[in-house]
């Protein structure tokens, strides 16, 4: 692989972060996708997709270098995000009659792990041709969490053009996990202006509406008549400035999907979304074995970070698709349970899927 026309270049990862090596590696599947990955957060730092025209870029937002990384330690651009995707309440929850208190992120309550969870984590690595595998053990007590938690997350470019991430996780210690990953897409290419244009379809008539604070309700409603609803599929951008309550407090889209199948609890994948950018043909399609999906169209984003492009991101210029379970469900029994104990696996799929239209 040529870096240099790639704007990544292996010298720029190659790195001592408390002490423990971090490289650039590399994976492709035989049509010529390629990815990029940093074990630093187990970051996916790029995603070269073909369009219409055959022409490849790169489709995820990040950075080319280590250290832009490591100064923006909330960004999440492509990392893995746990012990707990989202948020948890107050840094709070109870587990066998024991209350658990967790780092708080942003002033008020948990958010994806803490500001020491795995985003910010050096990863171990077993590197193949079309695959790569990340684990580590993340101690008792880390970031509050009960248990010692064995964590392997392993990436998977197929042939039929798939980029298949698959998490495991086992604890020594009744705990709490929800294992996600935090990449911004952008179908025309990274840092190729909004993604407001890109056509979305979600396949949930419910979601978890937020308070001020951006923390769950504790309860499911429809999602008919808002302007959160993308089951039947329309441009990011056509509501996206709504008056609407929910979308004035998240400034943009910021929720959790409960998908179709939100009583899943075997290992069958569920199609969770679609994605269709016109002007590059690319159309993407998101399957999963996790109940619920975030929704974020960067809306914290104000163009002071500069991409491996060397452009400005700007408000809108990526998209997440966050599987996961849903957001502080140790405080809700009416969630699904996110509770792992001594003797079971904890497990999860989720698959990107790229063709053309």
């Amino acid at each position: 692989m040529d870096y240099s026309k790639l704007n990544i270049h292996r010298k720029n990862f190659d790195s001592q972060v408390n002490g423990q090596t971090v490289g650039l590696y590399s994976i492709k599947n035989k049509n010529g996708l390629h990815a990029h990955f940093t074990n630093f957060g187990q970051r996916l730092v790029a995603l070269y997709v073909p369009d219409r025209s055959g022409k490849f870029e790169d489709v995820v937002l990040g950075f080319s270098n280590l250290k832009a990384y490591s100064k923006e330690p909330f960004n999440y651009f492509g990392s893995v995000i746990g012990r707990y995707g989202n948020r948890i309440t107050k840094g709070r929850f109870q587990l066998n009659e024991h209350t658990y208190r967790l780092a708080i992120t942003h002033g008020l309550h948990h958010m994806h792990g803490g500001p020491q969870g795995f985003h910010n984590k050096v990863w171990k690595v077993e590197a193949g041709t079309n695959g790569i595998v990340f684990y580590r053990t993340s101690p008792e007590g880390e970031e509050g969490y009960p248990g010692n938690l064995d964590v392997r997350v392993s990436y998977l470019l197929t042939d039929d053009n798939t980029l298949k991430i698959s998490y495991t996780a086992k604890t020594d210690k009744s705990t709490v996990v929800n294992l996600t990953n935090h990449s911004f897409f952008n179908l025309n290419g990274e840092g190729n202006g909004s993604i407001e244009d890109h056509v979305l379809h979600i396949n949930a008539h419910e979601y978890t509406p937020v308070d001020e604070y951006m923390t769950t309700l504790g309860h499911i409603v429809s999602l008919k008549d808002t302007p959160m609803d993308f089951f039947n599929p329309k441009a990011i951008g056509r509501d996206i400035k709504s008056d609407h309550p929910q979308m004035r407090i998240c400034d943009g889209y910021d929720h959790n999907y409960v998908l179709g199948k939100a009583d899943l609890v075997s290992d069958d994948m569920q199609l969770a979304a679609t994605v269709f950018a016109a002007n590059s043909g690319r159309f993407m399609e998101v399957f999963t074995t996790e109940p619920g999906m975030q929704l974020y169209t960067s809306n914290g984003l104000d163009g002071t970070l500069f991409g491996k492009s060397g452009k400005s991101y700007e408000r809108y210029a990526g998209f997440c698709l966050e599987t996961q379970h849903f957001p502080d469900s140790p405080n809700h029994e009416n969630f699904p349970t996110t509770m792992l104990h001594p003797g079971e696996t904890f497990s999860s799929t989720t698959e990107y899927r790229f063709s053309i239209k």
